[in-house]
């Protein structure tokens, strides 16, 4: 089943998503998905309820009208989009409809939010993404690496540029 996780980093690294869906997890030595999971433990003990479990998906916060995904920063916004987007897919199946709220909250303190709703048109192209990410994982070798800026910052990337 694809999480979350997976769909973020379909749109962010093909390779990072391959690796990860085949379960070579180099992120325990990143200083970024550290940051990541205390910003998440902060935000549950703010939360009177903490992070909600539906089949292989974790949201971060469900409220009377949102879906609430935290995020540390907005770097890509474009992968965040389409995980929440799985959330909302995932709720609906399950007779719930909210719309999602992306909480971006950067280091200066400041946060920002985005407000996404699943209508007909993305959900279609979610279903075409699920596809691709599948066909993607089931691979027998991960994509080739870009080797882009945001690299840097990757926990894989000792293993990109090996």
């Amino acid at each position: 089943m694809i999480t979350g996780t997976l769909i973020n980093y379909y749109f962010h690294c093909r390779t990072q998503c391959w690796l990860h869906a085949n379960r070579l997890n180099l992120e325990d030595n990143s200083e970024d998905v550290r940051i990541g999971k205390v910003l998440h433990e902060i935000s549950e003990e703010k939360a009177q309820k903490a992070e909600v479990k539906i089949d292989n998906v974790k949201i971060d916060k469900l409220t009377k009208e949102y879906l609430v995904e935290l995020k540390k920063s907005d770097s890509d916004p474009e992968a965040v989009k389409w995980q929440v987007l799985l959330y909302l897919y995932k709720l609906r199946g399950k007779g719930i409809e909210r719309k999602g709220k992306v909480e971006y909250h950067e280091k200066n303190h400041n946060t920002k939010s985005e407000i996404l709703e699943l209508t007909e048109q993305n959900e279609q192209e979610l279903l075409c993404v699920l596809e691709a990410i599948t066909q993607l994982i089931n691979a027998d070798v991960p994509p080739p690496p870009k080797f882009e800026n945001k690299c840097k910052k990757c926990a894989y990337f000792d293993y990109c540029f090996i």
